[in-house]
């Protein structure tokens, strides 16, 4: 799944053996460079995301918070982490709905959002046309608007 913004270009890697997201991707539309996305797919994606303490406290390869990273498969967590979160699918569309009535009068939340391990990605739409993407956290429900991405351009599969 891609979505093309004018500012990147947002991939999902799927995980074929469960069919659900593992982790997020944006593509530099200038150099073409791929990378993990910023916000939950790098704080709550349980499996492939995360960044490890020195990173999180500004150290790591001296880039910072959001610029640092290493997958969690290279930095110990184990890969058997499980899919199941007390937050539904249901709850994640109902959370993300109430987040926009009271930030973006007038969005609407897809009912059909992506799950990772941890958290949730669903679009939104205005005046029946994408306007972006949100996170669901998978445990206690926070919402991450994603406001990155740009305005948005086109969709493929």
């Amino acid at each position: 799944d891609i979505m093309c913004f004018d500012n990147d270009a947002y991939v999902v890697v799927t995980e074929a053996s469960a069919g659900l997201g593992a982790f997020e991707l944006l593509v530099d539309p200038v150099s073409k460079s791929a990378y993990p996305e910023y916000g939950p797919n790098m704080m709550w994606n349980l499996k492939y995301g995360g960044l490890n303490h020195d990173q999180m406290m500004g150290g790591g390869y001296g880039m910072g918070m959001m610029n640092g990273y290493e997958w969690n498969y290279s930095n110990g967590t184990p890969t058997d982490v499980s899919a199941d979160m007390p937050v539904t699918v249901e709850q994640a569309v109902e959370d993300a709905q109430a987040y926009l009535d009271q930030y973006l009068a007038g969005a609407t939340a897809a009912t059909d959002p992506t799950q990772f391990y941890g958290y949730y990605t669903v679009d939104f739409s205005k005046d029946g046309k994408v306007a972006g993407m949100l996170s669901i956290n998978g445990y206690s429900g926070q919402v991450f608007l994603h406001t990155w991405h740009g305005i948005f351009i086109e969709e493929t599969e």
